[in-house]
């Protein structure tokens, strides 16, 4: 499998807390990684790298055949290299309509130089029904997006992200506060990023969420990668054991194995 992403020796500090502590984590082009641990673990500084949010102090990142500097990374680059975050409840502005929300930052404009709305307003039409199957629904381009419940606000982000066809999506805690119906949909759209066949980082407290979606989990503790194992073989009743373990600091966290 092709990388979609390789972040090499990836250190952050804060003062004298380190955040991370040479972190090495790699993505595959069409994988879903389950990123695990608890809070304060260093799961949430490694993807505000990637997404250029926060500026690695050392190491090197290669997303998609292209060598970045951690050091210099940016959210516009980020965006220009394919890779969307979905933050949860953070992704949307809430005042604002559907349609402004989907072209935030990359809007649509005429030969004049002016946001297109009429543009906007039908393509935001077309990804309401086509990409996210919300034909004959409430949601229509003019929504406001405060008006939606967590899962549908969940669901345009994630729409959005599908339609400017980014490779890599970022997924932070994307099922909190969700009704069962809201995490079902919420985890179809993870299933329909692999079948499109893009990669996905998906980070949640939610181990059985996780493990329902993922193809391999990595597992954070103390600012280190504890573990790295495939899906395959791993019931959800043995990663949360090893989850339990790591957090103890028990035998296997400190090998770097499961059984």
């Amino acid at each position: 499998m092709t990388s979609a992403v390789s972040m090499t020796n990836i250190f952050k500090s804060y003062g004298e807390v380190k955040a991370l502590d040479d972190v090495s984590f790699d993505l595959g082009s069409n994988e879903v990684v389950g990123l695990l641990g608890d809070n304060g673990a260093g799961k949430s500084t490694l993807i505000k790298i990637l997404a250029g949010v926060t500026r690695a102090d050392a190491g090197t990142m290669n997303i998609n055949g292209q060598a970045i500097d951690p050091r210099g990374h940016t959210v516009a680059r980020a965006r220009r290299l394919g890779i969307e975050t979905v933050f949860q409840d953070k992704s949307l502005g809430e005042k604002q309509p559907l349609w402004s929300n989907f072209f935030a930052g990359r809007h649509l404009t005429n030969r004049w130089g002016f946001i297109d709305v009429a543009a906007e307003m039908r393509v935001t039409r077309e990804i309401l029904g086509n990409i996210l199957g919300l034909q004959g629904s409430n949601l229509q381009p003019e929504t406001i997006a405060g008006t939606l419940s967590g899962g549908e606000r969940q669901g345009v982000a994630i729409g959005r992200a599908m339609h400017f066809n980014s490779r890599i999506v970022v997924l932070d805690e994307p099922t909190t506060a969700l009704s069962l119906r809201e995490v079902d949909n919420v985890l179809a759209f993870v299933r329909r990023i692999k079948r499109d066949g893009k990669a996905c980082i998906y980070i949640s407290h939610n181990i059985s969420h996780v493990h329902a979606v993922v193809d391999r989990f990595v597992i954070v503790d103390k600012g280190r990668i504890a573990l790295d194992i495939p899906k395959n073989g791993t019931s959800l009743e043995e990663l949360i054991g090893i989850m339990v373990d790591i957090a103890g600091g028990g035998d296997q966290a400190r090998a770097g194995t499961h059984p």
